[in-house]
């Protein structure tokens, strides 16, 4: 038979390469998207690298730092079975890259035969010469000083000394450094693209929301962007760290909705705020009745100085009588009829809201507009933007707005909005939102609730997928929290702010424990602010303000609850009771948590918490500060017994101490 002509594959650049490098961590999607850290992180990088026979590897770590040319390197310390780890902190903000090198290392090589080599095995000679001969080549290159020192070790390995004596300067972990620092690499394997890393502002990693609608009135005051002080220093006496505003440019008057999202409306009605656009104007207006731009960069300024970061509502959808709809009517969806397509998510209808059509032969020009009203509001003072129904508009356009708006400010945050489908939820994170909403308003068994969570804080998305979690907002009255109890609301504000480093409250309504659905069965609040000005009295008695505020300062003072890759959920043998603790980068930080998930009874059970995972020992007692109560337990052993009852308090907060007074220090003991 005739030999078939078959073309042949390329000799590799070279064939001598015989390093590899595999199952680089991390990375998502093999490098296609950044993870995300936030400053002052530590990124711990892992790697498979190994190579054909019995010589050494060696790897280093290199990293470029945001705008830097050059890349630094550091050496990689094997973990074993052919994993290696490196790490670096992120100081600065944008977009760091990291890469691993790896090569054979013939002088590590050298010394790891070395080992298993006799000490009368008549090759040693030979050894200590090709040694010697490698520690030269090191002190041609390296400063005068440190070529000193390898001279002289070169010299006792050509010289008489004993055997003893060379395998045991070779054996010597700072010479193998020192050689290595100093030799050239041949033949590198190189791990390819270069995988990044977006780095955000500190609060990005941890901070408590509250969201008002400065509409609304709060006692006496309100209803303007400059009545708002005592609104703003209600916020900040409970410990928020950023106050959310809905979005607060003109309301549309055509088709507005009447109150709890009725069709027809009166005169009187106020409209939803998602609405956006009027004759007054667009996106980059303030609506006349709130105020004017001043008023807003004031009420930035007054949050500033409260220590208040301000988060704004990002919309972009049209009121019927927005400006864009008759200058730029291509930008919409039309019907049959020469009509605009409306806001639809069956069985819901918004028939005053016009989506935008991403898919216009005009996008180039909407996107540029749609660009251009997130860089005015930058520049009227606001950073972080709560970004509504991101779901609903093109992937590409999300990576390309939040890629350039941060190209300019690197620290500007986006949390996007998208109760949606888990994996389009998890795209929309990986093009670059800082933040996502989760489905934490809906999980409210302990399965759930660790289930869920395990799998936000151990799964792969832990890399991208920053969590904010909100037990209720203007949209959502969850079931758990319908004509329920003061403990319900307790025991989802203790969950939302422990289990997460980032949370949230829609209030008013939260603290006052609103909780009258509009009809049996639905999620939509009675009476919702979304279409009415409401009245608040803040200084209600049995409000949670104290309550919140008490969590909050938990919250700043134990940097445990400041991560979320330190959860651990703990046996406890009650179904209603569940308990977790968290841990913080450096182990001094320490909490744990368990929550009555029934409001309305008492609930027991024996928990297994071992004394060690406070730092302790097993055979020492430790002191179980509770934070919000203030009691003191004294636990031994591993396994302990716990109650709550809702009518007291449905949870308790504990902070670990080592033991070390009387047993009359304690309020009880188990």
């Amino acid at each position: 038979m005739a030999r078939r002509s078959v073309k042949q594959p390329p000799l590799p650049a070279d064939g001598r390469c015989r390093v590899v490098i595999e199952a680089l961590a991390p990375a998502v999607d093999c490098g296609r998207f950044a993870i995300k850290r936030a400053i002052g992180d530590t990124v711990v990088v892992e790697a498979d690298v190994f190579a054909d026979g019995h010589d050494a590897v060696a790897c280093v770590l290199c990293v470029r730092k945001p705008g830097g040319r050059l890349m630094s390197t550091t050496r990689m310390t094997a973990l074993g079975n052919d994993r290696y780890e490196g790490r670096f902190r992120v100081l600065e903000l944008g977009v760091y890259h990291y890469t691993v090198r790896a090569h054979i290392d013939p002088f590590g090589s050298l010394v790891q035969e070395l080992t298993r080599r006799p000490a009368d095995d008549p090759d040693l000679a030979l050894v200590f010469r090709q040694a010697a001969l490698f520690i030269m080549a090191a002190a041609e290159r390296a400063p005068a000083r440190e070529g000193r020192a390898l001279r002289a070790v070169q010299s006792l390995l050509e010289g008489e000394a004993p055997v003893a004596d060379k395998r045991a300067v070779l054996q010597d972990e700072a010479l193998a450094e020192r050689v290595y620092r100093f030799s050239q690499p041949t033949r590198e394997a190189v791990w390819g693209p270069e995988l990044a890393v977006r780095v955000d502002p500190a609060h990005a990693r941890a901070a408590a929301w509250y969201e008002f609608f400065p509409r609304s009135r709060f006692g006496s005051a309100g209803g303007r962007l400059r009545e708002a002080g005592p609104m703003l220093a209600y916020v900040a006496a409970m410990g928020f760290d950023v106050v959310y505003l809905p979005p607060i440019s003109p309301i549309g008057t055509a088709r507005r909705k009447g109150r709890n999202n009725t069709v027809s409306r009166d005169l009187v009605d106020v409209g939803s705020p998602w609405a956006i656009g009027s004759a007054e104007g667009g996106h980059k207006t303030v609506a006349a009745a709130l105020g004017t731009l001043a008023d807003f960069r004031a009420f930035c300024a007054e949050a500033q100085r409260l220590g208040l970061a301000v988060a704004l509502d990002i919309a972009f959808q049209c009121a019927p009588d927005h400006p864009y709809v008759t200058e730029h009517p291509q930008w919409f969806r039309h019907r049959p009829d020469g009509s605009i397509q409306y806001a639809e998510n069956p069985p819901k209808k918004y028939q005053d809201i016009y989506p935008l059509d991403f898919e216009t032969e005009d996008w180039q020009a909407l996107w540029r507009e749609l660009k251009s009203v997130v860089l005015f509001w930058i520049d009227a003072g606001v950073r972080i933007f709560r970004v509504d129904n991101p779901h609903t508009k093109t992937f590409a356009f999300w990576e390309w707005l939040i890629g350039a708006i941060r190209s300019e400010y690197p620290d500007v945050l986006f949390l996007a909005e998208a109760f949606t489908r888990p994996k389009v939820m998890h795209r929309l994170s990986k093009l670059g939102f800082t933040h996502s909403y989760t489905y934490f308003t809906w999980r409210n068994t302990k399965r759930e609730l660790i289930a869920y969570f395990t799998e936000l804080t151990r799964g792969p998305g832990r890399e991208y997928f920053r969590p904010h979690v909100w037990p209720n907002t203007p949209d959502i009255l969850p079931a758990y929290l319908q004509n329920a109890p003061r403990a319900a609301f307790i025991a989802r504000l203790v969950l939302a702010a422990t289990l997460s480093a980032n949370y949230g409250i829609y209030g008013p309504a939260f603290e006052l424990m609103e909780s009258a659905p509009r009809e049996p069965g639905e999620e939509e609040y009675r009476d919702s602010e979304k279409y009415e000005s409401r009245t608040w009295d803040i200084a209600r008695p049995d409000s949670l303000q104290t309550i919140v505020a008490r969590i909050n300062a938990i919250r700043r003072a134990h940097p445990a609850l400041k991560t979320d890759r330190n959860l651990i959920f703990h046996a406890i043998d009650n179904d209603y009771l569940i308990a977790y603790s968290k841990t913080s980068d450096d182990g001094a930080s320490v909490i744990l948590v368990v929550v009555n998930l029934d409001p309305y009874h008492r609930q027991s059970g024996w928990i297994e918490w071992p004394a060690q995972v406070a730092g302790g020992l097993a055979d020492r007692a430790v002191q179980m500060h509770d934070l919000l109560s203030d009691a003191r337990y004294l636990w031994s052993g591993g396994r302990h017994y716990v109650e709550l009852m809702p009518e007291q308090m449905p949870a308790h907060v504990f902070c670990p101490r080592a033991y070390v007074g009387t047993e009359h220090d304690f309020d009880y003991y188990t």
